[in-house]
């Protein structure tokens, strides 16, 4: 399917500013502000990533509202010409090094609003993942709520029927036979609420927010990087644009993503593999750390007031890897704890092999 969905989704007048210019520091000033970054990240001890489009413009994905996004050139009666198609994009340095990052213990949460589902294809865990716009791979049993991953990008968009069954088999032993639909969001659909949730909770605990490659225009996912901030946490923000955050944030960073990104884990000693093949993971070999929800008493009619106390609450993780040598596995996302039980992933992928 072509990287241009956009034009597949319903007509919207107000898709926030376009075009806006794009700013490039100095290679001094960035490895200065990159070092700064480095030092927050060994600090911190609940890192939450935003990421946007900007993440993905290396892999051949037109960005929205930059000067020659897909928003701006729709803006000028332009269209934009592609060269990749979302089954050929591949993940970037970026995605790849997000990915090691959260295998090593530095990155607690991952949110995102890409639909091009290059952070599943890398292998970062869908445990640890909010995709709050959807993902091209995945089709869902309007039924049962069975997820497939596919090879191939859906052909629909919209949270339309694909055409496909679920064959998800019941506890009584039948076929589901449920219609799946895409999970790509149109403009007026609302949120995944799993994923929204688990995005609120993590972005609140957050010591330090990363936002890296979004301008933060779309509500109500551009509203959650300042969770954290609310409660103490630290913002930075890698983006080639200026963003309506920046005067919010500890450090802002122009400069091109990936240069940023190689930068950092250099700094931090890290090893970044090249991408090879889709590799999909559903829990991730880290436990998150325990979370932290202030629970706010019943009002009740007496005089004192107690204050609310706060209750941790400990999220186990099983360790699996659906990287497809695997028969038919599948899993399930539960309501409020992301485990697994119900998706099936389909077998053309090839093994991609783990790096340590």
């Amino acid at each position: 399917m072509s990287v241009n969905y956009a034009d597949s989704l319903s007509k919207y007048a107000n898709k926030g500013r376009c075009g806006i210019p794009e700013i490039q520091e100095s290679t001094e000033d960035v490895k200065i502000k990159v070092k700064n970054l480095a030092e927050l990240i060994k600090t911190s001890k609940r890192i939450v990533v935003h990421t946007g489009a900007g993440i993905s413009t290396g892999a051949g994905i037109p960005d929205f509202r930059g000067p020659t996004g897909v928003w701006t050139l729709e803006s000028k009666g332009l269209k934009p010409k592609f060269e990749k198609t979302f089954d050929t994009a591949e993940p970037t340095f970026s995605h790849m090094a997000l990915v090691v990052m959260e295998r090593l213990g530095y990155l607690q949460y991952l949110i995102s609003q890409n639909v091009d589902g290059l952070h599943m294809r890398s292998g970062f865990p869908r445990d640890k993942l909010s995709e709050l716009h959807g993902n091209m791979y995945i089709e869902k049993c309007s039924s049962c709520g069975t997820e497939y991953v596919r090879s191939k990008a859906v052909t629909t968009v919209g949270l339309r029927v694909t055409g496909n069954i679920c064959d998800n088999t019941k506890r009584s032993g039948r076929k589901c036979r449920g219609r799946l639909k895409d999970t790509i969001l149109d403009w007026e659909d609302m949120l995944p609420l799993q994923d929204l949730e688990q995005a609120e909770i993590y972005s609140r605990q957050a010591d330090l927010v990363l936002v890296l490659g979004s301008s933060m225009q779309i509500f109500p996912s551009g509203k959650l990087p300042l969770l954290s901030l609310k409660n103490g946490g630290k913002m930075v923000i890698i983006n080639l644009q200026e963003t309506r955050l920046d005067k919010h944030a500890e450090i802002v960073i122009h400069s091109y993503l990936d240069n940023v990104m190689r930068d950092l884990t250099e700094l931090l000693e890290l090893t970044v593999p090249k991408f090879e093949q889709p590799n999909i993971v559903s829990n991730s070999q880290i436990p998150p750390h325990p979370l932290v929800i202030t629970t706010i008493p019943k009002k009740t009619v007496t005089p004192e007031k107690e204050e609310p106390v706060p209750q941790e609450v400990n999220w186990t993780c099983k360790t699996e890897d659906l990287s497809l040598e695997l028969k038919d596995h599948s899993y399930a996302v539960s309501a409020r704890k992301r485990t697994i039980s119900k998706v099936h992933v389909e077998h053309s992928f090839s093994k991609s092999p783990k790096h340590e």
